[in-house]
């Protein structure tokens, strides 16, 4: 019997849920969320000023956040404008708890 493809086998809203939690498992983009809730409005500057990591690596993790579409990002000049996306922040949130929810542990689990 043939086995399809290891990448196939999952379906997509699990692929999405992973590319998302994925770009979550890294300090420094945890990081650069929290800030940016924290400040509460967009950032025109440099976030790597806030984070204990170079520019040139604050902006790789930038680019996964953008690329999860967690931030924005638009260009202003010679600097970029970052905010939240509050509406994919929320989708992550409810999406999280549905998830969450449906994985149950019971007591004779190791």
């Amino acid at each position: 019997m043939m086995h399809p493809a290891k990448g196939t086998t999952f379906d997509e809203k699990l692929m999405q849920r992973a590319r998302i939690f994925k770009a979550l498992a890294h300090p420094a983009r945890l990081a650069i969320l929290e800030y940016l809730a924290e400040i509460k409005s967009c950032i025109t500057g440099d976030i790597a000023e806030e984070l204990p990591l170079s520019r040139t690596t604050v902006n790789q993790h930038l680019k996964e956040l953008r690329d999860a579409g967690l931030i924005k990002g638009t260009v202003e000049g010679v600097k970029t404008n970052y905010c939240l996306n509050s509406r994919a922040v929320d989708a992550l949130r409810r999406d999280a708890d549905d998830f969450l929810a449906g994985i149950h542990v019971g007591e004779n689990h190791c």
